[in-house]
C-alpha cells in the first residue's frame, strides 16, 4: 500500500488539500496530513471547519463524509480505505521528520509562498518543511501546489530553484476545455493532475481528445 504526505498550508485553497488527502484515502493509500497554523485558520474561513480539538473530530468528520471512508467494491463488498494519521506542524518528532522513514511522495497543497520559500532555501523549521526537504534528499517525489498571483520574481525565482532540484511545480489553475460547471469540476481538474504525478489512476477531468 503507497504512503503519501500531504501538507495544507497557509494559501487559499485549503479544499484542494482535502480534496485530494480524500482521493488518496478513497483509493487505499495512506496519508500523513501536516495542517500549518495558518492552512487551520484556511480551513475555518474557507470551508467552515473548525479544528480546535487535537484529536482532529471535525476535519476526520468532513473527510469522512467527502468519501475517504470506507468503500464499495463492485457487488457491494467493502474495502477498507487508507489510514490517516494528523501530524502537529511542531512535532519534528513525527517519522515523517526522517528520511529514513521512507515516505518518498509528498504534496504541499496548497503551497504558500513563505513555505515555497523556505523548502527552497533548506529551512527546517517545521515539520512540512522538514519532511519536504526529506524528501528532496532522498531523490523522492515532491509535489508544491502555489495559490497565488501575481507572483513576484522572487517567487518565480524559488520555483524554478526547486524545480532543478526535481520538486514539480503544480499551481492551481484549472482547465476549461472541460467546460467545468462546478467548483467541485475545478477542483477535481487540479487534483487529478496531482495524483497523475503521483502515478495514481485516476479519472477526475475530461482527458484532452481530438
Amino acid at each position: 500500500m503507497s504512503a503519501y504526505v500531504v501538507a495544507i498550508t497557509g494559501a487559499s485553497g485549503a479544499v484542494y488539500g482535502l480534496s485530494l488527502t480524500v482521493e488518496l484515502l478513497k483509493r487505499g493509500g495512506d496519508v500523513e496530513l501536516v495542517i500549518s497554523p495558518s492552512g487551520f485558520l484556511l480551513l475555518k474561513e474557507e470551508l467552515g471547519i473548525e479544528c480546535a480539538g487535537k484529536d482532529g473530530a471535525a476535519l476526520k468528520a468532513y473527510i469522512k463524509k467527502r468519501g475517504g471512508g470506507a468503500r464499495a467494491k463492485k457487488g457491494g463488498a467493502k474495502t477498507a480505505a487508507g489510514t490517516l494519521r494528523l501530524h502537529a506542524s511542531d512535532d519534528l518528532t513525527a517519522s515523517i521528520a526522517s528520511g529514513s522513514a521512507l515516505k518518498r511522495a509528498m504534496v504541499v497543497c496548497p503551497c504558500s509562498m513563505g513555505t515555497l520559500a523556505r523548502i527552497a532555501a533548506g529551512i527546517s523549521g517545521n515539520l512540512i518543511e522538514r519532511a519536504a526537504d526529506c524528501v528532496l534528499k532522498e531523490r523522492g517525489t515532491l509535489v508544491l501546489v502555489p495559490r497565488e498571483t501575481p507572483l513576484s520574481s522572487i517567487h518565480l525565482e524559488n520555483m524554478l530553484k526547486l524545480s532543478r532540484m526535481g520538486a514539480v511545480i503544480l499551481p492551481a489553475m484549472p482547465a476549461f476545455y472541460t467546460h467545468p460547471e462546478t467548483v467541485d469540476d475545478m477542483v477535481d481538474f487540479v487534483v487529478g493532475k496531482t495524483l497523475d504525478i503521483l502515478g495514481v489512476e485516476n479519472s477526475l477531468y475530461k482527458r484532452w481528445k481530438k
